[in-house]
């Protein structure tokens, strides 16, 4: 799920606005945390706008009452294309996949200190980077030893093509993150 829950515990989006936030304050590239399937193979995630959408759709059309629906932006990426885009879009250098998995929360682990120092410094809303930032839930998703993609076939049969673009969801996020001074 990517969208803007502060205080959300399963976030894979703000964690990784706050970890690349942290690389570009310290000068460490932006590292790959997870497996080579997941850095290699096809993903999907969903966005909190299109699974609202979705939520709509079903209470709104009688052919998808009473049934149970996935739901993800429609398009499927590759990590190691996206992480790219990512740390292009925060002005940082990449480090990824290097043959072994490198575990975001190990990462995080003493980070409190620098994100204090970064919401002072950049008059942030959050100074508890555990508010923020869910490095465990990131590393299961990222950690998967599979591809993850979900089949959208029956939602789209009945009528259910809204579409984003996962690039777009995460830098949507990001841009609401700045603007609300969630992140510099």
């Amino acid at each position: 799920m990517i969208g803007y829950a502060i205080g959300n515990l399963m976030n894979m989006g703000i964690t990784l606005a706050v970890y690349t936030s942290i690389c570009k304050e310290t000068g460490v590239g932006f590292t790959w945390p997870g497996s080579e399937a997941q850095w290699n193979g096809l993903s999907d995630v969903t966005d909190a706008q299109i699974l609202a959408r979705q939520l709509i759709w079903t209470s709104t059309t009688e052919e998808a009452k009473n049934q149970a629906f996935n739901v993800t932006n429609g398009d499927v990426f590759r990590w190691k294309w996206l992480w790219q885009r990512i740390a292009d879009y925060f002005g940082i250098e990449t480090d990824g996949y290097n043959g072994s998995v490198r575990p975001l929360e190990k990462e995080m682990e003493n980070k409190q200190e620098t994100w204090s120092a970064m919401a002072q410094k950049y008059h942030l809303k959050e100074e508890s980077l555990d508010r923020l930032s869910s490095a465990w839930h990131t590393d299961l998703d990222l950690g998967r030893p599979l591809e993850v993609m979900t089949d959208m076939s029956k939602s789209r049969a009945l009528g259910f093509t809204a579409f984003e673009s996962t690039e777009n969801s995460f830098i949507r996020l990001f841009e609401k993150l700045k603007a609300e001074k969630i992140i510099p």
